[in-house]
């Protein structure tokens, strides 16, 4: 733990006896409590007081010495293990407050204990840390005061008896089920072995059997109990046997690579599929019922998203010869169609290293996906700019590579151009593509429009100046749930970035852009793709942690975004300015 410069570490009578003294005093007294405090079997260190009760808590770290934490080091045991563990332990500490501490001590936002825990998702997170040391949380606490005056005996009563027994009862590897930490750990572990799999088995998901796919509600993302809910059972020509190293062999419905089409009436289970696929990119904790659910890394949710702000992006394979006569090979709008829009997204996906692109026909623009027989023949092609999605399907995977799975309802034209057709069937998967090939052979052929053959996209660089953190002078980066960032002073909207499912992903995101301009990773120059790369580079290294811009003790609340999600966010910035690179 790091010494601040000129305070020795004090201990716990010396912390009792300083709440004591500055019992009654306004709210600044509290600025006596920074620094460290040796309180027997860990360490406090208050890192951040907060201005008065009523501002962001104060920001304070427990470290306890691996010696007393006592985890047994297989548990934490390579950079997998170690993130799943730290997942775990927050979510214990989160736990443990709620079951001591149920009582306000105070004004405002006095008496709370925080700390930044996950959900459904196993996320690599700043808010606890492993290491062969010691084990530390970085935690939130609202300091006590009636009105803007300090109440001493709360205060004492928070840090010296209710945090002691939460710290106990979270950090030390006694007080827990031995048989809950190892399960969580070796679950996550498992289902990443399972991704790393999927490229050497020419898959881009796998979906095992006895997952539980739907949800309780649109808010209430815990798995639907079973029964309603029905076990995913795989169908046999698709069932493949993957190897993990706790679990051993785990067998259910492998997707290939390639164009994969989800069919079925409605409220069958078709988007149900498609949503765990999208959230398949991350691992998810024991009885979620998608633990053994996953996806590509990579793989991005692609929608038609009307209105947002496009920047000199290359739509041209999907749009061009527009009525307007803009160059869509540079296309730039700030309210951009459901087409346009569409077709950006999966350019920008492309940028930056998609492999699966994922895409549901219900939050799709019609014209975007298909033109079928009856509208070509009324409508030719001369007076149509868009080269729908279905013409350029194949080209996506047999020239860069890039697979789709969609879901599709109403339009059968995609048969023709399909290498797997899954029909959901009351929740349950079939697989339908000699029946759907069989279709498409013996209906009239619409005409194939693309004009151009599909080549990669243009790279861009983001232009330094147009991507500004500042508000009044000080660095504005706030998360307003998952959905919304504030970055300077702009307020941009990601509720359409559907593969977010944490606000701490989302005020992660606008650190990592500002840690781009602060590191000059963001210089004009480098592409979107590059920039990425550097930072992601230096997040191995360092963990998360490293893109904060708060004090190196205590780095805030954050958790990892994916690298496709930063340029989601990047790109819908109506500040930006970019400059193609040729």
């Amino acid at each position: 733990m790091t010494h601040r410069p000129g305070r020795a570490q004090r201990s716990a009578s010396d912390l009792a006896s300083l709440l004591g003294r500055i019992d009654g005093r306004g709210y600044g007294a509290y600025r006596e409590l920074l620094g460290e405090w040796n309180l027997g079997e860990f360490l406090l260190a208050v890192d951040h007081v907060q201005a008065d009760p009523f501002a962001s808590p104060s920001r304070m770290r427990v470290r306890v010495p691996m010696p007393l934490a006592g985890f047994p080091r297989s548990l934490f045991l390579g950079s997998v293990r170690r993130m799943a563990l730290e997942d775990f332990l927050a979510r214990v500490f989160r736990a443990r407050v709620r079951q001591e501490h149920r009582r306000k001590l105070g004004s405002g936002k006095s008496g709370l204990i925080s700390i930044d825990a996950g959900g459904q998702e196993v996320l690599e997170r700043a808010a606890c840390r492993v290491e062969e040391e010691f084990v530390e949380a970085r935690i939130s606490v609202g300091l006590p005061a009636a009105g803007r005056s300090v109440l001493g005996r709360e205060a004492r009563t928070l840090l010296l008896e209710i945090l002691p027994s939460v710290v106990r009862g979270s950090l030390f590897y006694r007080s827990l089920d031995s048989d809950l930490v190892s399960r969580f750990v070796k679950t996550v572990e498992d289902a990443e072995a399972l991704r790393q799999a999927l490229p050497m088995r020419g898959l881009v998901a796998f979906v095992a059997d006895g997952s539980v796919l739907p949800r309780r509600s649109g808010v209430d993302d815990r798995p639907l109990p079973v029964p309603p809910a029905r076990p995913f059972v795989s169908p046999p020509e698709l069932r493949v046997t993957m190897e993990t190293p706790n679990r051993g062999p785990v067998t259910g419905m492998g997707i290939p690579e390639g164009v994969t089409l989800i069919v079925g009436g409605g409220f069958h289970g078709k988007s149900t599929l498609l949503r765990a696929l999208e959230r398949g990119v991350y691992n998810h904790i024991p009885g979620d019922g998608r633990e053994y659910v996953v996806t590509r890394a990579t793989a991005v949710k692609i929608r038609a998203e009307d209105g947002r702000r496009v920047e000199k992006v290359d739509i041209s394979p999907f749009i061009s010869s527009l009525p307007t006569g803009q160059d869509t090979r540079e296309f730039s709008t700030d309210n951009a169609s459901g087409s346009t829009s569409q077709a950006a997204n999966i350019i920008e996906a492309l940028e930056v290293g998609v492999e699966v692109l994922l895409i549901d026909e219900d939050t799709s623009a019609t014209n975007f996906m298909v033109r079928d027989r009856k509208m070509q023949l009324l409508v030719s092609k001369e007076q149509e700019p868009i080269t729908p999605f279905v013409d350029r399907v194949r080209e996506l995977y047999e020239k860069l590579g890039v697979s789709t799975v969609l879901v599709m309802g109403g339009v059968g034209d995609y048969f023709a151009v399909a290498d797997t057709v899954i029909m959901m069937d009351s929740f349950q998967p079939k697989v339908v593509t000699d029946q759907a090939k069989a279709i498409a052979a013996a209906g009239e052929a619409r005409s194939e429009e693309a004009r151009e053959p599909l080549l990669p996209p243009t790279p861009r660089a983001p232009v330094p100046s147009s991507v500004d953190p500042f508000r009044r002078g000080k660095v504005k980066i706030q998360a307003r749930g998952v959905g919304t960032l504030v970055f300077g002073e702009e307020v941009v909207d990601l509720s359409a970035v559907e593969q977010l499912v944490d606000a701490s992903q989302t005020r992660a995101i606008g650190e990592a852009l500002y840690y781009a301009l602060r590191r000059g990773y963001l210089d004009g120059e480098l592409t979107l793709a590059e920039i990425l790369k550097a930072v992601y580079a230096d997040i191995g290294e360092g963990g998360v942690e490293v893109i904060s811009r708060m004090s190196e003790e205590h780095p805030g609340e954050l958790a990892l975004p994916r690298p496709q999600e930063v340029a989601a966010a990047l790109n819908r910035l109506r500040s930006l300015a970019m400059r193609q690179r040729k």
